[in-house]
Parts: structure tokens; C-alpha cells; sequence
């Protein structure tokens, strides 16, 4: 199978995966929010959330197995394939015992002088942490496995075992409805257990399928690469931190000036974000073992040209719902949660543009972690990213309402797009022109106008259910608008090559 066709054929598995965990995910999560009621959902999120949103880890990290699995594959070497894979599990095993060991001290201080949670529900919210420490150890076990199987471009035992995931999770939500102890504590542990679950289908499939995935023996850790391997996935890890840090630290303090309620607003404007970025980050996921081989293979030219590709087309993939959802979301969000809890609407609009805003260059980081020099670009991205909480503990100091702090979010999103544009100009050679022809000129067209036709749809039609009608015309619009001014030449020849291909496999079958 050629790189194009297996690139085609992950991301039509990924987003099949995409399209059913999504609405099953929604869905269950409605029905969590029913069961749990407003102020134990909020709880859940700020607690969990703290640990919970170390579930980037697994993607993240899983990056710096991936980046070296696929740069050796690239220049076939199966034995430092094998060696990777190694060395990479002892070092997730120690990661995962310090992260347990970290945040399990941090409990003493967080309950006792910290966190806003009322004292009817402090016991609860307790045990939940200790949970939740238990699913980060087995979210970072099970990156080597996660990081082995992108770097062999098989997405379908990924999409499996996301599927499945969400099924539980479906699973566990309509349990809350009938059980009659304590649902929150009931939640937690079943969603601790989802995580053990998803790292024993990782690891039974890749032992048996994966020569590199041989038996664990303390021989064959390499201090060389131990320490290569430790040093990039560290500064990942810082990274990874930086951002949690930004979205758990304003989840803190949203809770410590205006409480719960609103941390249930913002958990749930961060699950619809989350929803919607699975269009582009699917695509990302599907290239980026393409974009690590070409680097490997001395092919520079193709790794920067890939990379541009992920950023403007996951741009696309996330705008077409994106701008809609964002003109529409109150009546969307009534058709999903019926009770809508308070600052839900604005907080998931800003958020949403936010998450826009960061799709810009988001194929720039993965063509750095292809070549490999990330210390600079996680500082300068990570710390730009930490500037949100400083800038969100004055404007809530000074009484500014809520969704303030998320307008500061979404500028220092665009700042951290500036940044990646010139740490990958000096890094790797990229031409800030160039890219702003490719993917900037490229993207305002078909932006504006389905901007333009949600809008219009809005001021002028007034029925029920308009959402869908927004929808439509405004993706219609987009896609259309996208063929005629969003490609450039080389990738007109590949989609209509793509849709080609496609017309001819129907004629076929007739």
C-alpha cells in the first residue's frame, strides 16, 4: 500500500471512529450531567479534571515513541526499533510511579487549604482523587503500545479501543440513573477502571503482533538512549504540563473566585471543544507518522509540505462545524444538555475560537518533534501558554466577568502561532512567506464566507431546529468555497485524483 493510499485509509478509519465516539460521547454525557446533577459534575470536573487532563499524556507523549519508531522505520533499522520500544517502557513505568507519587502528596495540600468544594462533599471528592491517580498510572503505561501502533499506521486497533472506551463510558452514565448510593463515587471508579481496560487491549495486542514488543528485561535498557529518549519526552512532558497547567489552573481559579457551577459551565465548554478538535486532530494522527518518516528519511522538502497540509486542512476539518456551532450554540447546546447550566454558551463560543486560533500551525509541531530539537519551542510554546493564569487572576481580581479570561486565551493562542512559525523557520528552514500563501491566504476565503452565510442564516431565519439549516448551508458553502480558492495546485491533482479513484471503485461494484 503507498504512504498516500494508507494515509487515505487510517484517516477514513479514524474518522469513522470519530463520527460514532463523538455521538456517543455527547450523549453520555448528558446523561452524566442529568444523573450527577450540577454541583457533583462540577466537583467531578474540577477534581478529576486535575488528574483527568493528564489523558493528553497518552497522546503526547506517546509522540516521542512514535517520532522514534517511525524515524528508524524510515531508515530501516528494526533492531533500534526494538531498542526504542524498550527503553521507552522502562521510562513510562518510572514517569508513571513519580506522577502517582506526586500527585498523591499533592492531596494533603489541595482539600485541605485549597480546593472550593462543599463540605458534604469533601469525602467523596477525596476518594475520587485517589481513582483518578490510579488512571494516570495506567494512561502513561500504555503509551509505548499507543506510540507503537501510530507508528505502524494501524489506527483500527486504536479506533477499536476508542470505541470501546466510549461505549463504557455510555455504559457507566446510565448506571448513575439507577443507582441509588453515592453516584459520584460510583463514577470515579468506573472510570479509573476504563483506563486498566484500555491499557491491558494496548499491550495483549502489540506483544502479539509487534517484534519490537519483545520480553521487558533490564538488559536492554541503554543509557544512551534512555537518556535521548528521556530528554525528549521530558520536554514533552513539560509541554504537556504547560498546557494542563493553563487549562486545569483556570478550571482553579474560575472555582476559587466564582465557584462550582462555573466550573461545570467551563468542563463542559471544554468537552465540546474536545468534541470538535477530533475532526482535525484526526487528521494530524493519520499524517504525522508520514511526517516523522520522511524526516528520517533525509526528505526534508516533504516533511515541511506535510506538515502545512495538517495545519490547513485541520483548520477546514475543524471550521466546518466549528462556525456553525459557534453561531448556533445556544440551540444546540438546549437540543444536548435541555438544562443548560449558567456562562455555558459563551464560555464553549470562546473556547471554540480558542481552539480555531491553535489549528492555524498546528501541523508546525509536529514537523519539530520530527526533527527532533524541541527544548526551545516547549519553553517558549509552553511559557507563552502559562501567561493565562497571571493574565486570568487579575481580570477576576479586578471583578471582570468570566468569559474575560477566555478572550485572553484565545490571544495568547495566536501569540503561540506567531512562535511556532519562528522557532520552525529557524529550526527546520520553513518560509514564513510560503506558508502564509499556502495556508493563511488559502484559509480566508471559504472562512469568510461560511462565516458570512451563518451569519445570514441567523439574522433572517427563524424556525425550529435552524441549527441544522445553519449547518448545512454554511459546510456547504465552505466545502465548495474551499475546491474553488482553499487548495493549491499539488493538492487540487491529489484530492481530485482522491475523488477519482473513488468513482471509479462505484463503477466497478454497478
Amino acid at each position: 500500500m503507498t504512504p498516500a493510499n494508507r494515509v487515505a485509509l487510517n484517516t477514513a478509519i479514524l474518522y469513522a471512529r470519530m463520527l460514532l465516539t463523538m455521538g456517543i460521547s455527547l450523549y453520555a454525557t448528558r446523561v452524566t450531567l442529568k444523573a450527577l446533577g450540577s454541583t457533583d459534575y462540577g466537583i467531578f470536573n474540577l477534581i478529576a479534571g486535575i488528574i483527568l487532563m493528564l489523558s493528553f499524556l497518552n497522546t503526547t507523549m506517546a509522540t516521542s515513541t512514535q517520532r522514534y519508531l517511525s524515524y528508524y522505520q524510515g531508515k530501516d533499522d528494526p533492531s533500534m526499533q526494538k531498542k526504542v520500544f524498550q527503553n521507552s517502557l522502562w521510562l513510562h513505568i518510572g514517569i508513571g510511579l513519580i506522577l502517582c507519587l506526586l500527585l498523591e502528596v499533592a492531596g494533603f495540600f489541595l482539600f485541605d487549604d485549597f480546593l472550593n468544594i462543599p463540605m458534604n462533599r469533601m469525602g467523596a471528592a477525596k476518594i475520587i482523587y485517589h481513582f483518578m491517580a490510579a488512571t494516570v498510572f495506567f494512561n502513561v503505561l500504555a503509551v509505548p503500545f499507543n506510540g507503537t501502533l501510530v507508528a505502524h499506521e494501524n489506527m483500527l486497533w486504536v479506533a477499536i479501543v476508542n470505541v470501546l472506551e466510549v461505549v463504557l463510558k455510555l455504559a457507566i452514565a446510565l448506571a448513575l440513573l439507577v443507582f441509588s448510593g453515592d453516584k459520584l463515587i460510583l463514577y470515579g471508579c468506573l472510570t479509573a477502571g476504563i483506563s486498566v481496560a484500555s491499557f491491558l487491549l494496548y499491550a495483549v495486542y502489540c506483544y502479539s503482533k509487534y517484534a519490537e514488543c519483545g520480553r521487558l528485561t533490564v538488559q536492554a535498557i541503554n543509557k544512551d538512549m534512555l537518556k535521548e529518549l528521556t530528554g525528549f519526552a521530558g520536554w514533552n512532558l513539560f509541554g504537556s504540563l504547560c498546557f494542563l497547567g493553563r487549562t486545569q489552573g483556570l478550571a482553579v481559579l474560575l472555582n476559587l473566585f466564582l465557584g462550582t457551577v462555573v466550573n461545570a459551565a467551563y468542563g463542559l465548554a471544554n468537552q465540546v471543544s474536545s468534541q470538535l478538535n477530533f475532526f482535525s486532530a484526526t487528521l494530524l494522527r493519520a499524517l504525522n507518522p508520514q511526517i516523522m518518516k520522511s524526516e528520517g528519511a533525509d526528505d526534508r522538502e516533504r516533511m515541511l509540505r506535510l506538515s502545512m497540509m495538517a495545519s490547513k486542512f485541520g483548520f477546514f476539518l475543524l471550521a466546518i462545524f466549528a462556525v456553525p456551532c459557534i453561531f448556533e450554540m445556544d440551540a444546540i447546546l438546549g437540543v444536548w444538555l435541555e438544562e443548560v447550566p449558567p456562562y455555558t454558551v459563551i464560555f464553549c463560543q470562546y473556547i471554540v475560537l480558542a481552539t480555531l486560533a491553535n489549528q492555524l500551525t498546528i501541523g508546525l509541531q509536529s514537523a519539530i518533534q520530527a526533527i527532533g530539537n524541541i527544548k526551545a519551542y516547549q519553553m517558549v510554546v509552553g511559557g507563552l501558554l502559562l501567561i493565562n493564569l497571571p493574565i486570568a487572576y487579575v481580570l477576576l481580581k479586578m471583578n471582570y466577568p468570566a468569559h474575560y479570561i477566555l478572550g485572553s486565551y484565545i490571544a495568547v493562542e495566536l501569540l503561540a502561532c506567531l512562535a511556532r512559525l519562528l522557532l520552525l523557520r529557524h529550526l527546520g528552514g520553513l518560509s514564513i512567506r510560503v506558508y502564509t500563501q499556502r495556508v493563511f491566504l488559502k484559509e480566508a476565503a471559504p472562512t469568510l464566507l461560511a462565516i458570512a452565510a451563518a451569519y445570514l442564516c441567523t439574522r433572517y431565519l427563524d424556525m425550529p431546529w435552524r441549527f441544522l439549516i445553519t449547518s448545512a448551508i454554511s459546510g456547504l458553502i465552505f466545502v465548495i468555497s474551499i475546491l474553488l480558492f482553499g487548495l493549491c495546485e499539488d493538492e487540487k491533482v491529489l484530492v481530485w485524483d482522491a475523488i477519482g479513484k473513488i468513482k471509479n471503485r462505484l463503477k466497478l461494484k454497478d
